[in-house]
């Protein structure tokens, strides 16, 4: 389903593709943000090559993101009528994992303040959060009225929200 046509790159990720994110030195976070949207022929082939599904196409996601192996990061558009920055936030990853990550954006940012990456939730989910000033600075400025909330919380709304995300995505792959 595409919630909608809107291709508006969030402000509050142009504020994170401007951060310091430094995992190469054994610190940060493995997270390389985006400063735009991928077209969407580029994310139709990458959609069809990580499912081998030639009949997709990339409009139900929009990446953003991307940890070091090439896992992507994106809005997985399944709110109808709703911005990209109102959509789930989801990781595909390089080696097939697959996970929801936030209910929308602010949860994703907030899991970024706590200094956790798409891939620590996935193999790393009892790391210790290193959390990062700078990106709770961002966070803050782009959170409107959402709260702050533990990593934990934000990743078991999102899992209770949409608990077939991974049976969904494997359907698809051929």
């Amino acid at each position: 389903m595409i919630a909608t046509n809107d291709r508006t790159f969030p402000e509050a990720l142009t504020a994170v593709a401007g951060a310091r994110f430094d995992y190469a030195r054994g610190e940060g976070i493995d997270y390389e943000p985006y400063a735009a949207f991928p077209s969407a022929e580029e994310t139709t082939d990458w959609i069809r090559a990580w499912t081998g599904n030639q009949e997709l196409t990339g409009d139900a996601f929009l990446p953003f993101g991307m940890d070091g192996s090439g896992g992507q990061v994106a809005f997985w558009r399944v709110r109808a009528g709703r911005p990209p920055a109102e959509q789930p936030v989801v990781f595909l990853g390089s080696e097939g994992e697959v996970r929801v990550l936030a209910q929308e954006l602010t949860g994703f940012l907030w899991l970024l303040a706590d200094g956790i990456g798409p891939v620590d939730v996935v193999w790393h989910e009892e790391r210790t959060p290193r959390p990062s000033a700078e990106l709770a600075a961002i966070a803050e400025r782009h959170a409107g009225t959402a709260a702050r909330r533990p990593a934990a919380e934000i990743l078991a709304a999102a899992a209770a929200e949409f608990p077939g995300f991974e049976e969904e995505i494997f359907e698809m792959c051929r």
